[in-house]
């Protein structure tokens, strides 16, 4: 879909919330690879691989075959293991609020979940905040706005933030954990991939923008 380069580091959402980093070192970083899976973006092998949490459209075992090597690091919940633990490269099971260090990528895995709806329960799966070359990239998975995002205030360079409701946090909330965390960027994602999915990203720009100074919603589609 659409890509965009902030501070020498490419940027690319694939679709729904899959993410591709391309760092100027030629690291090549996913998040939960899933999203059109005959897509030429899952070309390139991946250094490093985030998986928040089992269901298919986040961990596709369809699409990490294609993007991992013997030198790839899979970073994702205990409960995938059953799914990848075959795959070729190294996993490494992590749970939230757990501070890590992977090669020269510093890494805090988050709390991911629904408080009050049973599709994500708490302690199911994960987001990340991964620092890339001085960049803070926060990928917080299937949630709601939760109190843990408290915790990443002024932490956070560019927040990946769903915004279709049901499954996922609505605009109304998305808006409360932008302003909660206070990111440079926001990129919205999880939206008009299924039905019942349907937002407009622009209208949603226009009022987080209207609504919170010094930060910049970009839309990438």
């Amino acid at each position: 879909m659409g890509r965009i380069t902030i501070n020498n580091i490419e940027i690319e959402l694939i679709g729904h919330d899959s993410f591709k980093l391309k760092t100027s070192s030629g690291k090549v970083i996913y998040f939960d690879p899933f999203a059109y899976p005959q897509s030429s973006s899952y070309e390139d092998k991946a250094s490093y691989v985030f998986i928040s949490h089992e269901h298919f459209d986040h961990c596709s075992v369809e699409v990490l075959r294609k993007i991992a090597n013997e030198n790839t690091k899979i970073i994702a919940p205990e409960r995938c293991k059953e799914k990848i633990d075959s795959l070729p490269g190294k996993r490494i099971y992590v749970n939230a609020e757990t501070p890590m260090k992977v090669d020269d990528l510093d890494v805090l895995v988050v709390h991911a979940y629904n408080p009050s709806k049973p599709y994500h329960p708490k302690g199911m799966g994960n987001g990340y905040v991964v620092d890339v070359e001085g960049m803070r990239f926060y990928h917080p998975g299937d949630t709601d706005f939760i109190p843990e995002m408290e915790k990443l205030k002024g932490k956070v360079d560019v927040f990946f933030v769903p915004i279709s409701g049901i499954y996922v946090m609505d605009e109304d909330d998305a808006l409360k954990a932008i302003k909660t965390i206070m990111p440079r960027y926001v990129i919205p994602m999880h939206y008009n991939y299924l039905e019942g999915l349907e937002k407009d990203p622009e209208k949603f720009k226009e009022k987080v923008e209207n609504e919170i100074k010094n930060v910049e919603v970009i839309i990438l589609i």
